[in-house]
């Protein structure tokens, strides 16, 4: 295993792979390759460098940019000498206010390839599921318990072709208004009408603004023998009704049965949470990889978290499809900046705790990293908060960087499986398979309880071609049943993103 990299040949800070020790003696012409001093050009680490972080290529004057990824990852705020370490102490964002934006495309190709299949359900309004799973929605917080309740009460019925029986709670559906009442109402409907849910109950209280009657209004035609509806204050025992209207949806979901279905109706979500200075070197990428070869097999992924696009979105803008989609994505990006603003907050102070510990400085560096996973693929579609997907291909989509609320909003809006990239580690789950992936292997090693799948052996020989294509053949996989590691531990997560005033 090499010690460390120089990302782009334009960068002026390499990243250890290892721990470095002060004293550590670094090749100039091939900084990764460890040799001895005097043997070619070379410089002496002035201090210690933990895995992830970076130290300095070269002398760097206070007040100019540091490059990585060949692009400016913010300014040196104090002079910083050749082999000193480099991160939040001495350097800051450059990032400032809402940017003004112009379209220079680059109109990335994808090359088509072969057509691949995964096992998936076919349901009755034409959409693929890739589980079987009968859910309990519902409209509104006061009745979480009574879902969770019916949920515990049907237990029985996970067998043959059920996989799970799963409540998703949430606190929302009531005392809302505008724009945060509108929002929990989509991502609802968006739940509501997935296709990995073989059947689902939406229980009601009766009371609240987000009722059954109102949420009919967001579903559109539904199909009533997988989709019923029950109000508590309007029946005598709600936690029976609820059961026996379970049982009336299994035994439709029972007879649905696994088919092959082509990978163009593969819709992948794509966060990533807890990041470390690997990150934006092997788990990112692998999944870029994986998203340029769906997309070469017709799929599609979705790409979120607005918030750690800051400091990169120029050049997702550069890949839209069209000016029109640029202009969509200066105005996602704006938004969410002015969302910030409204609310008094800073705009480029993203990087947590976590992230700055794992060698993250600042926000462009996490973006810079985090956009990796879009590959190279041209952005075919922008979506607001919840909106469905409706192009094939790259898709951007409005939502905050949280773990739960993202991975939320990208199931509804229609991620059958999401992939979730980690330095740090979470066990976490979505309403769909959360695949998690590690950007190193003592993470994998240590939490195989929560790891899915290991890019740390990037850094071991494997190329990022052939981890790519392994990371296809388990998605795949996935599609077809495997079930992840939260999957396995029982673990169903929903969040819905709060905006507005709670009356």
């Amino acid at each position: 295993m090499q010690s460390c990299i120089r990302i782009h040949p334009k960068d002026s800070v390499a990243v250890a792979l290892m721990p470095l020790k002060a004293g550590t003696w670094i090749s100039s012409s091939s900084p990764g390759r460890l040799s001895g001093p005097g043997s070619e050009p070379g410089f002496f680490l002035r201090e210690d460098i933990p895995a992830g972080h970076k130290f300095a290529l070269t002398d760097i004057a206070c007040g100019r940019p540091v490059i990585k990824y060949g692009e400016p990852i913010g300014i040196a705020c104090e002079p910083i000498p050749q082999g000193a370490h480099v991160h939040t102490h001495n350097l800051k964002t450059a990032l400032d206010g809402v940017l003004s934006y112009s379209y220079h495309p680059v109109h990335p190709v994808i090359a088509a390839t072969g057509e691949a299949f995964f096992q998936g359900y076919r349901r009755s309004d034409g959409k693929a599921g890739v589980r079987n799973e009968l859910w309990i929605i519902p409209t509104v917080g006061c009745v979480n318990d009574v879902a969770a309740a019916i949920a515990k009460r049907a237990q029985d019925l996970v067998s043959g072709s059920i996989d799970t029986v799963v409540s998703f709670s949430h606190p929302y559906g009531c005392s809302q208004m505008g724009e945060d009442q509108e929002n929990t109402r989509k991502i609802l409907a968006g739940l509501i009408r997935h296709p990995n849910a073989g059947g689902v109950l939406v229980l009601g209280l009766g009371c609240e603004n987000s009722g059954v009657d109102e949420l009919k209004k967001y579903l559109g035609d539904y199909d009533p023998g997988r989709i019923r509806f029950l109000v508590a204050q309007e029946c005598e025992d709600e936690i029976e009704e609820g059961v026996l209207l379970l049982h009336a949806l299994a035994e439709q979901a029972e007879k649905d049965r696994r088919e092959p279905i082509s990978c163009s109706e593969l819709i992948v979500g794509m966060k990533c949470g807890g990041s470390d200075g690997l990150s934006g070197i092997t788990a990112n990428p692998a999944v870029g990889g994986f998203s340029d070869l769906l997309i070469s097999k017709g799929g599609t992924t979705i790409l979120t978290e607005v918030p750690e696009m800051f400091g990169a979105e120029a050049l997702l803008m550069n890949r839209c499809a069209n000016e029109e989609l640029f202009g969509q994505t200066v105005r996602l990006i704006n938004d969410f900046k002015d969302y910030f603003t409204s609310h008094g907050q800073t705009i480029y102070e993203n990087p947590s705790p976590g992230n700055k510990k794992g060698g993250i400085s600042t926000l462009e560096d996490k973006s810079l990293g985090c956009t990796q996973k879009s590959g190279s693929a041209p952005v075919r579609g922008v979506l607001s908060y919840a909106e469905p997907v409706k192009e094939h291909g790259l898709n951007l989509l409005s939502a905050p960087g949280n773990d739960l609320v993202a991975s939320t909003a990208l199931a509804a809006s229609g991620a059958q499986i999401i992939l979730f990239t980690t330095g740090r580690g979470t066990p976490f789950a979505s309403p769909v398979p959360t695949v998690k992936l590690s950007s190193n292997t003592p993470l994998y090693e240590k939490k195989k309880n929560w790891i899915d799948f290991n890019c740390g052996v990037l850094l071991e020989g494997t190329s990022l071609s052939v981890l790519s294509g392994q990371l296809f053949d388990y998605v795949l996989r996935v599609a077809g049943g495997e079930q992840v590691k939260s999957e396995a531990a029982g673990f169903h997560d929903m969040a819905i993103f709060k905006q507005g005033v709670t009356l």
